[in-house]
């Protein structure tokens, strides 16, 4: 029988009013600051996160369906390299569609603990996968894995801990932001654990700026609905209708950002504090770093993880790397 427990209070300690102060501290400073900004983990309430599952679905949006190509045609030889007993901790679990077919073929694994910042979401997806794996502990826990966590214990003794970070969303934390994550997975692996990555590779930014400029507008009304979020949960006054979305790749940088661009001159109130716009002003809502893989193992190294096997696809667009740390 699934052994599936209750969705806890996050792990890493969080309370909704906490929650709510943090994001309200986020919204303010980086509104205050010359150049705006809001942090892209503000995307994923329930509605954004059913709007980023359309984007997968999206014929310009390459990544999702190169990733599970890679998946479904290397998941038995990572599952073999990952080894028996091993429990599996996943990063931004939304849907785990990847997963399942990770799942499939791990053999006994000790358990499954998706980690997810949105709780309605993340209480569906694990009731879903507690009907398809009869058997396996799974052990939700809504938490902001940016942030340092303490992991549930399993009923069965792992092996080994092995963190899976699919979806490419490791590209969000440019270097300085990477470093303590990465450290910090190091952690949860512990010695002789493994670090399994999803990493969109550099390319033709043709197709990079086409995958974040969809011709249905699914990516603009994602973008679009952080400030949705901030009127429903801060009590803020954006129109939405007077913002629009941009999304191109900075090459410099090797990264995509997306901005929402103020149309006229306007002020918004989000909890009584005023915000003036100049028309044409920029809100910097995310960065989408792209690698090569000599590159991400540079970033990987100072954490104290080795490249040990690496799977991409024939184009070589999309990668998904296997991390050992060392002991």
């Amino acid at each position: 029988m699934t052994r599936l427990t209750p969705l806890p209070p996050a792990a890493d300690g969080r309370d909704p009013a906490r929650d709510l102060e943090r994001f309200r501290a986020d919204v303010l400073r980086g509104l205050a600051g010359p150049a705006r900004e809001l942090p892209c983990k503000y995307f994923y309430d329930e509605r954004g996160s059913r709007l980023f599952e359309e984007i997968c679905e999206l014929e310009e949006y390459y990544l999702t369906r190169t990733e599970l190509a890679i998946m479904r045609r290397h998941a038995a030889a990572m599952a073999e390299s990952l080894g028996p007993r091993c429990l599996l901790i996943e990063f931004g679990s939304g849907s785990s569609l990847k997963t399942r077919l990770l799942l499939d073929r791990l053999h006994k694994p000790a358990g499954y603990v998706p980690i997810d910042i949105s709780g309605t979401h993340l209480a569906g997806s694990a009731r879903l996968l507690a009907a398809r794996y009869p058997g396996l502990e799974i052990l939700p826990v809504c938490g902001d894995f940016a942030l340092p966590l303490q992991l549930p214990a399993s009923a069965e003794p792992p092996e080994r801990h092995v963190v899976y970070f699919p979806g490419s969303t490791i590209g969000n934390f440019g270097p300085t932001e990477a470093a303590p994550l990465l450290g910090r997975i190091r952690r949860l692996c512990g010695p002789g654990g493994g670090f399994l990555v999803g990493v969109d590779l550099q390319k033709d930014r043709r197709m990079l700026e086409r995958a974040y400029n969809d011709s249905r507008g699914v990516t603009a009304a994602f973008n679009l609905n952080i400030l949705r979020r901030i009127n429903r949960e801060l009590h803020a006054d954006f129109r939405l209708e007077d913002f629009e979305h941009l999304a191109f790749y900075d090459e410099r940088h090797g990264r995509i950002e997306m901005h929402l661009v103020s149309r006229a001159r306007q002020t918004v109130h989000v909890g009584g504090v005023a915000f003036d716009f100049a028309a044409g002003e920029r809100i910097r809502t995310e960065c989408s770093y792209k690698h090569t893989v000599e590159g991400f193992q540079t970033l990987v190294a100072p954490a104290g993880m080795e490249l040990s096997e690496r799977w991409t696809d024939e184009n070589n667009l999309f990668a998904v790397l296997l991390f050992r740390a060392g002991h």
